[in-house]
């Protein structure tokens, strides 16, 4: 089993790889799969600024991809200040595969600090609230 600290190695390591020509502001996430396989993801700007994609998005997206679709954490670093959490896009597509899913980010010392998808996003929208209810 990989520990957090491993996992934020791997997020730390995603930054190098990090298109952010116009904010300088590099983010990494390591998504963690049910089978142990970690999937890496950095974030990747663009003159269209809203064009750009985050990290954790580009890890989810590399991850759907590759046929995984079952995640149990994912930890999320910037190259200059931590801890930094998944904004509130990157959370709802998280949300799309686990709701309580670990989050891990890391302190200003680089260990880890943990929570979860359902306390960062309270009552939230997923698959099942498209399911229609008998007798409606």
């Amino acid at each position: 089993m990989m520990s957090y600290s491993q996992l934020l190695k791997e997020a730390f390591k995603a930054t190098r790889n990090s298109y952010a020509p116009y904010s300088r502001f590099r983010v990494g996430a390591a998504l963690l799969t049910d089978e142990g396989e970690v999937v890496t993801g950095c974030n990747v700007e663009n003159a269209s600024y809203g064009l750009s994609n985050c990290a954790e998005r580009t890890a989810v997206f590399r991850a759907v991809s590759m046929g995984r679709r079952r995640f149990k954490a994912i930890a999320v670093v910037s190259s200059k200040v931590n801890p930094v959490y998944p904004c509130g896009a990157c959370r709802q597509v998280l949300r799309e595969f686990n709701p309580g899913l670990t989050v891990v980010v890391a302190d200003g010392r680089g260990r880890p600090l943990t929570t979860t998808l359902e306390r960062m996003l309270p009552n939230s929208f997923g698959p099942e609230s498209l399911r229609r209810k008998r007798g409606r």
